[in-house]
């Protein structure tokens, strides 16, 4: 019996989450992860996360069913992808996901803008 994996919900209409999505699914790891286009109207996350809420802020939901939001979700993915362990372990150094999280909410306004410039190219 496999173990279960974590599912990762992402925002397919947003270009700049297709694009980092895109080369986590390329990266060794990703055959354990399970990835779900929130952005499809048939696509409901669960009881606890409300499509919205998905489109709103990147989520992933652990094997045991925890949901993870915003750094704390690319952290738990990065501990899946060998390439990517070392910025996992350089986030749980002290202080250093604070800091990433503020960096992600300063960054959620600026999304829609920046998703429009890579549409444009």
């Amino acid at each position: 019996m496999s173990e279960p994996r974590k599912t990762i919900y992402y925002d397919g209409a947003c270009p700049l989450c297709t694009i980092e999505i895109a080369h986590y699914q390329k990266q060794q790891g990703a055959e354990n992860l399970c990835f779900r286009d929130v952005s499809r109207a048939d696509e409901t996350p669960g009881p606890d996360l409300t499509r919205d809420q998905a489109l709103a802020r990147f989520h992933i939901r652990q094997a045991d069913g925890t949901l993870l939001s915003g750094a704390a979700a690319f952290v738990a993915i990065w501990d899946d992808l060998p390439k990517w362990r070392w910025a996992a372990r350089l986030a749980r150094l002290p202080g250093i996901l604070p800091i990433m999280e503020l960096g992600y909410r300063l960054f959620l306004p600026l999304r829609p803008t920046l998703a429009r410039l890579v549409r444009k190219k």
